[in-house]
């Protein structure tokens, strides 16, 4: 039971990380478009995401002055109350007269996050055992999914009963209510290698490792038999006659449910048969995915024909989610653990930002039969890169642990 209250732990601060960042770049759009202002306002607000790609800037320094349970405690809880009280800010602003200093609070309280995220990320390398990755890493990637499920869709119907003040006076309220099991959290750490001099340069040692070029080929190649699909499944929605609310439906909902329903499916089976089969069979699955789409896509299909292939599409990037994970804190130096699993994430995050680039122009270029060819020929790629990668036995980049 003790180690249930520990996945509990993760799961709360991970669904608090997820609820507002989901609602400030999903939710937000939404409302300033009915108050009227101009697409290229609306576009400029996602940029509040760069933070969460820059945070391995300032993960060294949190590696260097965290050493203890009560020392990541502290990062963990001074960040959520900061990013509780400057949600609880911005509630009092309003987006008609004040929407540049809201954008600059938005800012500021995901800088919060980011770092929230980078303390809670070491914390659970070093306090989960290797066996407790594959269902550590489950939990973390569904607490994402639910908590972009509900920043995305029942923050907005909250906002339409009660209003901006108190829709984000009930979130800053659940930010600070995360942090409660932390508060018990008694787990022993992994003690850190002692002497280590911990600095920005590390975030450079890490792509000096003997070997690492190979891994991080795969970390871009990851999820590329995926992104290109899931940047362009709303817009191949509308394009077939489907209207904003059923693509909210079916995509944000059932798709986004169903990830997290099979980050627990990949935890399980991850523990069962090993992360070495899993980074096998998954990319297969994303073959399966592309395939499926491109003859569906070939003839007149039905509401259920579709559903089939977004819930397939969002379980199969749920379970690859949690393989990452798991294979990003395995890779994690001794000492370095928010530095490294922080890098590692925003290697594969840049690798799926090209190919959702990408996606548009081939949609455009070669109609989305030509995107879903793409995709199932990055999947092939992948799974043979990864064949290669584990047929050289010296070479088992994809889960072995690496040290300082």
């Amino acid at each position: 039971m003790k180690q249930y209250n520990k996945y509990i732990t993760f799961f709360g601060l991970y669904i608090a990380q997820a609820i507002p960042m989901s609602f400030f770049t999903t939710v937000v759009p939404v409302i300033m478009r009915q108050e009227n202002y101009s697409l290229e306002s609306i576009g400029l607000l996602q940029l509040v995401k760069l933070p969460w790609i820059l945070k391995f800037l300032w993960a060294p320094l949190v590696d260097k002055k965290a050493n203890t349970l009560s020392q990541y405690k502290k990062w963990i809880i001074t960040s959520e109350v900061f990013y509780a009280l400057i949600i609880l800010s911005i509630g009092a602003f309003s987006l008609q007269a004040n929407f540049n200093l809201i954008v600059v609070l938005i800012v500021i309280a995901v800088i919060a996050s980011a770092t929230q995220d980078i303390a809670t990320d070491a914390l659970a390398i070093l306090s989960l055992k290797k066996d407790q990755h594959s269902m550590g890493n489950a939990v973390q990637s569904a607490g994402g999914f639910i908590g972009a499920l509900i920043g995305s869709g029942l923050l907005l119907l909250i906002y339409h009963t009660f209003g901006w003040f108190m829709l984000l006076v009930g979130l800053s309220c659940f930010v600070l209510l995360a942090v409660i099991p932390l508060l018990f959290f008694r787990y022993p750490l992994r003690p850190k290698p002692m002497g280590i001099n911990i600095s920005g340069k590390d975030i450079v040692r890490f792509f000096t490792q003997k070997g690492i070029f190979k891994y991080v080929v795969f970390l871009l190649l990851s999820y590329s038999g995926l992104s290109g699909m899931l940047a362009m499944l709303k817009p191949y929605m509308f394009d077939n006659k489907y209207d904003l609310e059923q693509i909210g439906f079916i995509s944000g909902i059932l798709g986004t449910s169903m990830a997290a329903l099979f980050a627990f499916v990949a935890g399980l089976l991850i523990k069962k048969v090993g992360l070495r089969k899993m980074l096998q069979v998954i990319p297969c699955l994303g073959i399966f995915v592309g395939v499926y789409f491109y003859v569906m896509n070939n003839s007149a299909f039905s509401d259920i024909q579709l559903i089939i292939g977004v819930c397939a599409l969002w379980a199969t990037y749920g379970m690859m989610n949690v393989a990452i994970f798991v294979m990003a804190m395995n890779k994690s130096r001794l000492g370095l653990e928010g530095t490294d699993f922080t890098l590692q994430i925003v290697v594969t995050q840049f690798g799926s930002l090209l190919i959702a680039g990408l996606s548009g122009f081939v949609s455009q270029r070669f109609t989305y039969q030509g995107l879903f060819i793409m995709e199932i020929v990055l999947s092939l790629i992948t799974i043979l890169y990864v064949y290669l990668l584990y047929r050289n036995k010296k070479i088992d980049a994809l889960s072995e642990k690496t040290n300082t």
